[in-house]
C-alpha cells in the first residue's frame, strides 16, 4: 500500500519572520534624554530638525567646551565645538584633526558611511560620549602633536 505525502519531500515552503525596520527616535524623545543628562543645556525643535547646545568636559582638568548638535530627521547629526573658538593647533598644525571643516569646528566622530549610528539610537548615549572622547583625544593631540583617537582618514 502507497501512502501519499500531504507535503511531499521535494515540496518546502519556507516561513521568513517580517521584522519590520525599527523607528527612528522622536526628536523630542532624543531632547529629553539630552535635557535629562544635561539639565543646563538647551534645544529647539522645528523644522524636522532638533538643535542641541551644552557643555562638555571630558575631564576634571579639562575646560569646559559648548557643544552644539544639529539633526535633521534622516540625516546624521553634525556636531560642533562652538567654545573655545578658533580650537587652538599644536605647534606646527595648521588643521584641526578629524573634522569635516576645521573653520566651523564640524567634529568627525565616526565613520558614517559605515552606519555607525543610526535613528534608532539615543544621541545622549553615542554622540555625546563619542564627542567628548574627541575632546579627550583632541586635548592629547595639543599636548603631543600627535592624534591618538584612531579614525579613517
Amino acid at each position: 500500500m502507497v501512502i501519499q505525502e500531504k507535503y511531499p519531500l521535494n515540496h518546502i515552503t519556507f516561513m521568513a519572520i517580517y521584522n519590520p525596520p525599527a523607528a527612528a527616535i522622536p526628536l523630542a524623545l532624543q531632547a529629553r534624554k539630552l535635557k535629562a543628562y544635561f539639565p543646563e543645556s538647551k534645544y529647539s525643535i522645528g523644522n524636522n530638525m532638533l538643535v542641541w547646545s551644552g557643555y562638555l568636559q571630558p575631564t576634571f582638568l579639562s575646560p569646559d567646551y559648548l557643544i552644539k548638535i544639529v539633526y535633521k530627521r534622516g540625516n546624521s547629526p553634525n556636531v560642533y565645538v562652538v567654545e573655545p573658538k578658533p580650537l587652538i593647533f599644536p605647534e606646527g598644525k595648521t588643521k584641526l584633526e578629524h573634522v569635516y571643516n576645521t573653520e566651523k569646528q564640524h567634529l568627525c566622530l565616526y565613520h558614517r558611511p559605515s552606519k555607525e549610528w543610526k535613528h534608532t539610537m539615543h544621541i545622549a548615549d553615542t554622540i555625546i560620549p563619542w564627542t567628548s572622547e574627541w575632546l579627550y583625544h583632541y586635548e592629547i593631540w595639543v599636548a603631543t602633536g600627535t592624534w591618538k583617537g584612531g579614525g579613517l582618514h
